[in-house]
């Protein structure tokens, strides 16, 4: 049985899929040894060590009566544990993790630092609301990302969400100009408040129908040469947006993801993203670098936007920064982060100081395990063994690769030597690996992208397992 619904359109745009061994399940915490009484408790059931509600089929139904159809998962299992790069569902199936929760577990599921730090927290206090009593773990966290960030004299603030960060950037940038436009690219993601929902570069599925793009925001063609966008293309298209739309002179920011995310992993081209900081520079617009997805050591930087030797304006960080607990944020130029006034910004959940614990464990496990080596070493061997396979007449064709650090992805196309998406062929692969017992998503601005996100902390092991799988995935059915 195959547990992945291609019929369906994934939240993110996302399709994963896990296995679903024939053969006997692998025990989970040796639970074949535990009493029914035991194995009561570490059910993920609500009814007491029912059998009949710790399938996954049970949840499956229970999920379809109670949560509404337009929030997607990409898989019938349900997750029962997770240890690094490994997830166990509730019924004992084992699967090699490619995703790591969209780019949150950089540091792996359950580090023993992060949980160790969350739960020291939770015996301190979990909750009081930073803008009605301040507290330690909030302040010390923005002091350590600022003086991460490549930005000279900077301030952050915390929220909850990667929308919520993205939006207060929008925010901010639009308090220090007294401007209103916004300026993004085909195939963003920023979000999905009715804001961040307009600034994405893509219609389907994340606007609904009747959810109409604000007025000021515009989106110009992000620059992939090989699906026949140039620099110069994108370049001219936002003087175009000058000319035609919006002057220079009413435009708060300029929004773009060093390497988009939901987009494809496409790569801002360096000399591309310098250009829009002069631009920015002679305009007076914020230059905005929204690392919700590319930061904390994923493409072998802290943030991804270090790869470019300039400085944004601001930074919306979210996703790895909390080793799975909700934590985002900003972090920006100090003269730009002040210009909101007091009372502007904030949130009752902003910087919860359990997350804000977990997120410093987080910055000392980067630095102390080299987790931006790690990614580099991690990304280098999965693009050698994707031209590995690329090269092999067993393989679907396979069209560009790509990857910075362990931000790796790549395209499936109808023949080889071309670029003409395979949407169909990302399916069927994602749904086989799913069955050999590896998560992978799918991304793309035309749907035929495979993004490869493993834990920084992955063992070799565990590295080369996954790989093994996606090499027996992509094995072209005719061959």
């Amino acid at each position: 049985m195959n547990i992945f619904n291609s019929g369906s359109v994934a939240t993110h745009d996302v399709r994963c899929a896990f296995n679903r061994h024939p053969e006997p399940p692998l025990p989970l915490m040796e639970q074949a040894e535990l009493s029914n009484e035991d194995k009561a408790t570490t059910s993920l059931s609500t009814d007491s060590g029912s059998d009949a509600n710790s399938t996954n089929a049970a949840w499956l139904a229970r999920r379809q009566a109670a949560v509404p159809r337009g929030v997607v998962t990409g898989s019938s299992a349900f997750i029962d544990k997770a240890e690094n790069a490994e997830i166990w569902d509730i019924e004992g199936r084992r699967y090699i993790d490619f995703g790591s929760g969209i780019a949150v577990t950089n540091t792996g599921h359950r580090h023993e630092k992060v949980m160790r730090a969350a739960a020291e927290q939770s015996e301190r206090f979990a909750h009081v609301a930073f803008q009605v009593i301040g507290y330690d773990v909030y302040v010390t966290l923005a002091e350590r990302l600022n003086a991460l960030a490549p930005i000279e004299h900077a301030k952050s603030l915390f929220f909850t969400t990667g929308a919520e960060a993205t939006e207060n950037a929008v925010k901010i940038a639009r308090a220090h100009t007294g401007r209103s436009g916004i300026i993004t690219f085909t195939g963003a993601f920023h979000g999905r408040t009715l804001l961040t929902m307009s600034m994405t570069g893509k219609a389907v599925p994340y606007r609904p129908k009747g959810t109409p793009v604000l007025p000021g925001i515009y989106h110009v063609p992000f620059p992939v040469p090989h699906h026949g966008v140039t620099e110069e293309d994108s370049l001219r298209a936002l003087h175009n947006v000058f000319k035609a739309d919006m002057s220079p002179s009413d435009i708060a920011a300029i929004v773009i993801e060093p390497v988009q995310g939901e987009g494809g992993f496409y790569q801002t081209p360096v000399p591309f993203m310098q250009k829009l900081r002069s631009i920015c520079d002679e305009h007076g617009i914020c230059l905005v670098a929204d690392e919700v997805q590319t930061g904390f050591a994923r493409t072998g930087k802290v943030f991804a936007i270090e790869h470019y030797g300039i400085e944004p304006d601001l930074i919306p960080i979210a996703k790895a920064l909390g080793g799975g607990f909700p934590i985002s944020g900003v972090i920006g130029k100090a003269s730009i982060m002040d210009s909101v006034e007091p009372g502007g910004l904030g949130g009752t959940y902003a910087g919860n100081p359990i997350a804000c614990a977990a997120a410093l464990a987080v910055l000392d496990i980067i630095e102390e395990e080299k987790l931006c080596e790690r990614a580099d070493r991690i990304g280098a061997r999965m693009i050698d063994a994707l031209n590995r396979i690329k090269s092999k007449n067993t393989s679907r064709p396979i069209g560009d690769i790509r990857g910075l650090g362990a931000m790796v992805a790549f395209e499936l196309v109808t023949e080889r030597g071309t670029n003409t998406p395979d949407p169909d062929a990302v399916k069927a692969v994602i749904s086989k690996a799913g069955e050999l017992g590896l998560v992978l998503l799918s991304c793309g601005y035309w749907g035929n992208t495979i993004r490869l996100l493993a834990p920084l902390t992955i063992p070799d092991e565990h590295l080369e397992e996954g790989l093994s799988m996606l090499e027996a995935a992509l094995v072209d059915p005719a061959t």
